[in-house]
């Protein structure tokens, strides 16, 4: 990796590229700093849902959880694009379009475009509303909440809150809060975008990765801060095995995320030969290579992006019973249902990508068309099945590898989240049960990166695997020497 690296760095035309991304990266960062008018960022702090913050910050990033320009980040942008797919695969004007080439593929990126608009209005109407109700703006904070008069201003007059929790008079204060959330999506996604155009690619991706590497000195800190802050040499020592714990965890994921990512499933294929003038060609045996998580991180951010509907809905609506009801009951990480939807969701989004992305028809045809057959398979639709076959294997291998990988870590918490509500309703509990719960207790402030730790790093790992391939791709395009040799 690190040699592919310094090859494309010699190469002026791929430096000229990478450069151009990190300067994307570097504005992306410095836009999620940026502070939105009316809003006073430092109240936003225990406003949002810890658990359903560090959920949604895996797209949308911290920006999220400080309420600046970049709230929305890639969010809306992804919304758009999973729907855009599956009304291509539904709708026929869609999949036509999909199937006219370049030209084509301007048309859908121009109407997921129009729909990441649609859909940053909406989601920059409801979160300017969850900032509204709980009063991080600074007008709000002219006002006080009475059980009996209701909203009354300094001088205790009731102030009649018209439009979703807005006065008439502070409407236009809101407007401009929903207009910098909704611009801020948009640049998000142009910057996104200029790096598919003049960068390295991935756009969406690497603004994930960078939204996941800019938390990793928050995770060391708080690592730091649970050994410093414990009290006795048995705190002390609880406090350290936590800390090690997490460390192992993300080693091991990051090795076993890469040996996966890079095993493959090789269909052998053999090439008749034949003549052309006075030269014999083929006769050479080859193999069609098929990668076990040829899906990558998408069906995961998909699943992610979904499952934390409800979460977001009971954040921007706290005061709705049932909403906030199903979303802390059911759709919490540490439930079962949350659990559960995830794994389906996942299944599903990993075969529909592979369907999207990966024609079995079109390379056993190509396969034909250049005299080739895999052995003891009859060419034409023999092999598409075969090639199927193999491929619906790996897929669902594939969509267990991310199951594993991903939704394991949240299990183990939620094993230890059950043991300590059993604790909690029980009189009197085992010395093995207390002893787990002042040992997960102790490490209460990195059990989130625990959960979750699986997620981050599969975005992490397959954004760099997959940018090192593409630079490779590029550079043997180049027939680079220093590369080649």
């Amino acid at each position: 990796m690190f040699q592919t690296l310094k090859n494309a760095w010699k190469t002026q035309e791929l430096k000229t590229k990478l450069l151009f991304t990190l300067l994307i990266v570097i504005l992306y960062r410095l836009g999620s700093c940026i502070p939105v008018p009316f809003i006073d960022s430092a109240q936003m702090a225990g406003v949002i849902n810890t658990s359903f913050s560090y959920a949604v910050q895996l797209v949308a990033g911290d920006a999220f959880s400080t309420a600046t320009l970049f709230a929305l980040s890639v969010s809306p942008y992804i919304t758009a694009s999973i729907i855009i797919q599956l009304l291509t695969v539904a709708i026929p004007a869609l999949e036509r379009l999909a199937k006219e080439g370049d030209e084509g593929k301007k048309k859908i990126n121009m109407i997921t475009r129009i729909v990441t608009m649609g859909l940053s209005l909406i989601t920059a109407f409801g979160y300017s509303t969850l900032l509204v109700s709980n009063q991080v703006v600074t007008y709000m904070q002219n006002y006080t909440y009475s059980s009996s008069k209701g909203w009354v201003d300094a001088a205790g007059k009731v102030v009649n809150m018209k439009f979703y929790g807005v006065t008439s008079s502070d409407l236009f204060y809101f407007i401009v809060i929903v207009a910098c959330y909704c611009a801020g999506a948009a640049l998000v996604m142009w910057l996104a975008e200029k790096i598919n155009d003049h960068g390295i690619g991935n756009g969406i991706s690497i603004i994930l990765f960078a939204n996941i590497v800019a938390r990793i000195p928050t995770t060391i800190l708080n690592l730091y801060s649970m050994i410093a802050s414990a009290k006795g040499a048995s705190a002390i020592i609880i406090a350290i095995v936590w800390s090690v714990l997490v460390i192992a965890l993300l080693l091991g994921l990051v090795y076993l995320v890469i040996w996966f990512t890079e095993s493959e499933r090789r269909i052998p294929v053999q090439y008749a030969k034949k003549v052309v003038g006075r030269k014999m060609y083929g006769g050479q045996s080859s193999n069609l290579p098929l990668k076990l998580n040829m899906a990558g991180v998408m069906p995961v951010i998909f699943a992610n992006s979904i499952v934390s509907i409800p979460g977001t809905l009971a954040t921007i609506w706290p005061n709705v019973n049932w909403i906030s009801g199903l979303a802390n009951n059911y759709f919490n990480y540490t439930k079962p249902l949350y659990v559960l939807l995830s794994i389906i969701l996942l299944f599903a989004f990993a075969y529909f990508y592979i369907m999207i992305s990966f024609n079995p028809v079109e390379v056993a045809n190509n396969i034909r068309n250049n005299g080739g057959a895999v052995p003891g398979i009859r060419p034409g639709r023999p092999t598409s099945d075969y090639i199927k076959k193999i491929l619906n294997r790996i897929t669902f291998i594939g969509a267990v590898f991310l199951c594993i990988v991903s939704e394991i870590p949240k299990v183990v918490v939620a094993i230890f989240e059950t043991i300590k509500e059993v604790a909690s309703i029980q009189s009197s509990t085992g010395v093995v049960t207390n002893a787990i719960v002042k040992f997960y207790n102790a490490g209460a402030s990195s059990f989130l990166t625990v959960a979750f730790a699986g997620t981050s790093v599969l975005i992490v790992v397959g954004v760099i695997l997959e940018t090192v391939r593409q630079l490779e791709a590029q550079l043997t395009m180049r027939n680079y020497k220093g590369f080649l040799d």
